[in-house]
C-alpha cells in the first residue's frame, strides 16, 4: 500500500524524494519504499521526516508507538498553564521576546496592553536591528471577525481597541519599516505570541475577555507537534493578511 500522505506532504513543501533523503541522511531508494510500498521507517527517521516536512509524525504514519511517543512529546512541550492571562508574570512577555533571535510574532485582534508598553517598543526596535523577523498581526478594524469577537467578549469596542493600538504603534510604523505590521480578517481562536521555539497561547473563550482566559506556555520539541500546530496558524494568517496603509491611519 502506498503512503499518499507522505507523498502529499512532500509536494506541499515543494520537495522531491531526493531532497528528503538528503535532508535526513538516508538512501533515496529507502524513501521511495516508504512512499511506494508503504514501508514504515525507524522512529528516528519518522521524527526527522516529520520535522523536515513541518507536520506531526502521526500525520504520516499510523505507527502506534509513534502515536504514544508523539502524545508524550506534545505534553512535554507544555511548560506551564496559567488559568487566566492576568496571572502570567508581568515580566514573562518581555523575557520571552527578549530571547528571540530569528522569529518574533504577535497574532492578536488588538493586543492593546502590549502596544501600550514602551519597553516592548524598544525591544521590537532592537530585534529588527539585530536582523530578527518581527511580525505584528492585528485585526482589521472593519472586518466581521473583529465585530463578532467584540460581541463574544460582551462589548462592541474591539475595533476601537485596534485603532488605539495602531495609534500606539504609529511611531514604529514610521521609523522602523522593518517591523512588519499587517491587518487580518481571520477568526482567531487563540492569541499567539511566538519567540523562536517558545510561545504563549492565550485561548479565546466565549463570553469573557482574553485577559480572563487561560494561557499555555509552550516550548517546541522535535516530534511533539503541539507548538508546530500553532506556528502554522501564524504563518497562514500572515500570508493572507494585508499591510497597514495610510487610509488605516486616517482618523486614528
Amino acid at each position: 500500500m502506498t503512503n499518499e500522505r507522505l507523498r502529499s506532504a512532500l509536494l506541499a513543501q515543494g520537495m522531491t524524494v531526493r531532497d528528503l533523503a538528503e535532508a535526513i541522511d538516508v538512501n533515496v531508494k529507502t524513501v521511495e519504499r516508504w512512499i511506494t510500498q508503504g514501508k514504515v521507517p525507524y522512529r528516528r527517521h519518522q521524527y526527522a521526516t516529520a520535522s523536515v516536512l513541518a507536520v506531526d509524525v502521526t500525520t504520516l504514519w499510523d505507527d502506534g508507538r509513534a502515536v504514544d511517543s508523539a502524545t508524550d512529546l506534545s505534553k512535554a512541550e507544555i511548560v506551564t498553564v496559567y488559568p487566566h492571562r492576568h496571572m502570567v508574570p508581568n515580566g514573562l512577555w518581555r523575557e520571552l521576546y527578549a530571547r528571540a533571535r530569528t522569529h518574533l510574532d504577535v497574532l492578536v485582534y488588538s493586543g492593546l496592553w502590549l502596544s501600550e508598553d514602551p519597553l516592548f517598543h524598544d525591544l521590537l526596535k532592537a530585534k529588527v536591528e539585530g536582523n530578527a523577523q518581527v511580525r505584528i498581526m492585528l485585526g482589521d478594524p472593519g472586518c466581521d471577525a473583529v465585530r463578532q469577537r467584540g460581541i463574544d467578549e460582551g462589548h462592541r469596542i474591539m475595533d476601537g481597541k485596534i485603532r488605539n493600538a495602531l495609534v500606539n504603534y504609529q511611531p514604529l510604523l514610521t521609523s522602523h519599516p522593518d517591523v512588519g505590521f499587517r491587518l487580518h480578517d481571520a477568526t482567531l481562536y487563540n492569541s499567539l505570541f511566538r519567540s523562536d521555539d517558545e510561545m504563549l497561547v492565550n485561548t479565546h473563550v466565549y463570553g469573557i475577555g482574553a485577559y480572563m482566559a487561560p494561557v499555555l506556555h509552550l516550548r517546541r520539541l522535535p516530534g511533539g507537534g503541539l507548538f508546530d500546530t500553532y506556528a502554522r496558524s501564524i504563518e497562514q494568517t500572515w500570508g493572507s493578511a494585508r499591510p497597514v496603509t495610510d487610509d488605516d491611519m486616517v482618523g486614528v
